[in-house]
C-alpha cells in the first residue's frame, strides 16, 4: 500500500506536470505555461512571508514607513483598476498587498506573490524621492502580477521531474494531514528545492519585462515615468557588498536604458499627473 501511495503521488505529480495552465501577462500578452495553481502559490508564500516577517526588524521612522504604504497603496489602487477594467478582474481575489520597511542597509526590495511587498531601508537613499520609490514598488509589484514566481517555481520542477522521473521524491507527502495531495507534494517539491520567494532570482526575461510593466503601473499611478532613467543609473553606480543579487540578474545598464526608452512613449500615455504638493523626500541621508 506504500508503494502504491508513492505511485500515485508521483502520478499526480506528473499529470500537474503535464496539464499546468496558461498565463497571460497583461499588458505585453506574454503566455506562459504554469505547473502550479494560484492558490498552491500563496499557500506557500504567505508560509515564507509570515516566516521572514518574524526575524525582520520593521523600520522605526515613521515618515519613510508612512511613504512607504502612501505610494504602495497608490500603486496597488491603480493597477486593481487596469485589472479590473482589461479583463483580468478574476485575479484580483489573488491580492491581498501589504507595503513594508525593513531596518536593513542593503540596497533591496522584493515582492511575493500575494502582493507583500518589502523595502530594505538602504534603497531609500537611492531613489531619494516618491517618484524613484514608485519605480521600484512598480517593479516589484509587475513581479507579482506577471506571476514570475510561479514561472521560475514551474522551470525548477520541470527540471526536477526530468532529473527524478520514477524516483520517490515525493513519496512521504501523503502523510501530511489537512491537504490535498497535490498541494502536500507541492510542499515537499518546494522544500527540496529550497525554494524561497523573498530572495528569488528571475531570468533576465523576468527583469525586462518587470522593467516594462513597472514604467507603466508607475504612470498610471501619477507618477512620472521619465524619472526611472535618472533612478536606474544611479541604482548603476551602486556597488559593494550592499548590493542585493538581485539586480545582479536585471540587464545591463547600457541595454536597460535603452529598453526603457523605448517604452517611454508606451508609458506617457498612461501618465496623469495628478495636482498635488511638490513629491517628499526621504528624510534618509544619502551618504557621500
Amino acid at each position: 500500500m506504500k508503494n502504491f501511495r508513492s505511485l500515485l503521488l508521483v502520478a499526480l505529480a506528473m499529470l500537474t506536470v503535464a496539464c499546468g495552465t496558461t498565463n497571460t501577462v497583461p499588458i505585453t500578452g506574454r503566455k506562459t505555461h504554469l505547473l502550479v495553481d494560484d492558490a498552491q502559490v500563496l499557500s506557500l508564500s504567505s508560509q515564507q512571508y509570515q516566516d521572514y516577517m518574524k526575524g525582520a526588524q520593521l523600520s522605526t521612522n515613521t515618515a519613510n514607513t508612512a511613504m512607504v504604504k502612501r505610494v504602495g497603496q497608490r500603486l496597488s489602487t491603480a493597477v486593481e483598476t487596469y485589472l479590473r477594467d482589461n479583463g483580468y478582474a478574476s485575479e484580483l481575489q489573488n491580492y491581498q498587498w501589504e507595503f513594508n520597511l525593513v531596518a536593513n542597509k542593503q540596497v533591496n526590495a522584493f515582492c511575493m506573490p500575494g502582493g507583500k511587498i518589502v523595502v530594505y531601508e538602504g534603497m531609500l537613499p537611492v531613489t531619494q524621492d516618491e517618484t524613484s520609490l514608485a519605480i521600484v514598488l512598480g517593479h516589484e509589484i509587475a513581479h507579482a502580477v506577471a506571476k514570475h514566481s510561479a514561472e521560475q517555481l514551474s522551470k525548477q520542477m520541470r527540471q526536477q521531474y526530468a532529473a527524478q522521473i520514477g524516483s520517490n521524491v515525493l513519496s512521504q507527502a501523503a502523510q501530511a494531514k489537512g491537504l490535498s495531495t497535490t498541494t502536500t507534494a507541492l510542499a515537499e517539491m518546494v522544500g527540496q528545492l529550497g525554494f524561497k520567494f523573498a530572495n528569488l532570482k528571475y531570468s533576465r526575461d523576468n527583469e525586462t519585462e518587470a522593467d516594462h510593466l513597472g514604467l507603466i503601473f508607475a504612470a498610471m499611478a501619477g507618477y512620472d515615468p521619465r524619472l526611472a532613467i535618472p533612478f536606474w543609473e544611479r541604482m548603476s553606480q551602486q556597488g559593494g557588498n550592499n548590493v542585493s543579487e538581485l539586480f545582479s540578474d536585471h540587464p545591463s545598464d547600457a541595454k536597460r536604458m535603452a529598453a526603457l526608452q523605448k517604452r517611454m512613449p508606451e508609458a506617457l500615455k498612461y501618465y496623469n499627473p495628478p495636482v498635488s504638493a511638490p513629491a517628499q523626500k526621504s528624510t534618509t541621508t544619502k551618504k557621500k
